[in-house]
């Protein structure tokens, strides 16, 4: 049974044990979720000038749009603030902060009507973060920027939390994303042709659960969580912040959710970041989870620097 938990004063304990069983939480804007969602307006308003981010898309050709997100999306996500803002959340939200690591926090577009839903502002079709070399002990923490509504928001299928999908997880490595996928995504306009897993059988979207949260708000979910972009049908451009944490105790133990169906190789797991010291992930447990040694891909992405 899957239950969404409102403002739950469970211990972080036994939350990540809920979230390995398929339950939600929610809560309501904490000051530093509302900076976060802030910075990130800030950025858009100075990117799309004079327009508004959440229109702009009715009034820009989509190759400029695709430009205006190549350059605001890391700005976004290597801005210094925000990744100072995460551990506060985290801290906020209950998390300790010794044994908790993020990764950094990624701004996200749904533009509507089809209007650009490849590359750099992809529309993620039904798939589970572990279909993409993601630990099952990970979390997945989901902010809207703005006012959502159900033609825009998140979709979460809950026919497949205990049941498989047959899917092409087996074909993609976490490595040889990092020296190859990674750089051509604004690239990808009008059809993506990078490899990405996805469902080889037809998906029965329902029962579906779509969570409508005011701006700020915080969706907490499991990344095993079988999740899509709703078709956006809402006139307006969604933005959204998420980021992803794993707690060492789980790492060492392998708690997490169960794998029911992700055959990826490589590891996300040297992504993460500690959240009081910003060291990453012991080795020796990246070990743990590292299920195809490195040959030629890239352990750690580094993004290209710019001239």
């Amino acid at each position: 049974m899957n239950s969404i938990f409102f403002d739950s004063r469970l211990g972080d304990d036994a939350r990540r044990q809920a979230l390995y069983e398929g339950q939600l939480f929610v809560y309501s804007p904490t000051p530093s979720s509302l900076e976060l969602c802030q910075l990130a307006h800030a950025l858009s308003l100075e990117a799309f000038a004079p327009g508004d981010p959440k229109t702009a898309q009715h009034e820009l050709p989509v190759e400029k749009y695709a430009g205006i997100l190549e350059s605001l999306k890391p700005k976004f996500i290597h801005h210094p603030r925000a990744k100072e803002i995460i551990p506060i959340l985290l801290k906020e939200l209950g998390c300790n902060l010794q044994k908790t690591f993020f990764d950094v926090p990624r701004l996200r577009t749904s533009t509507s009507d089809n209007y650009l839903t490849t590359g750099i502002a992809y529309a993620f079709h039904a798939h589970r973060d572990t279909w993409y070399s993601a630990p099952q002990c990970q979390i997945n923490w989901w902010i809207p920027v703005y006012e959502i509504t159900p033609e825009n928001a998140m979709a979460f299928h809950l026919r497949y939390w205990d049941k498989a999908l047959k899917n092409s997880s087996r074909g993609y490595n976490y490595y040889r994303w990092n020296a190859e996928g990674r750089k051509a995504a604004a690239q990808q306009i009008g059809k993506d042709t990078r490899q990405q897993p996805k469902p080889e059988e037809p998906v029965e979207f329902d029962p579906q659960m779509r969570v409508i949260a005011p701006p700020g708000s915080i969706i907490v979910f499991s990344g095993a969580h079988l999740h899509s972009s709703v078709p956006n049908t809402s006139g307006y451009t969604r933005f959204s912040i998420d980021f992803r944490t794993v707690n060492l105790d789980d790492v060492r133990n392998r708690t997490g959710a169960p794998n029911l169906d992700s055959e990826c190789t490589g590891t996300t797991m040297r992504d993460y970041l500690n959240g009081e010291n910003l060291a990453r992930v012991p080795e020796d447990l990246v070990a743990l989870y590292d299920t195809e040694p490195p040959t030629d891909g890239v352990l750690i992405y580094q993004p290209p620097v710019k001239a």
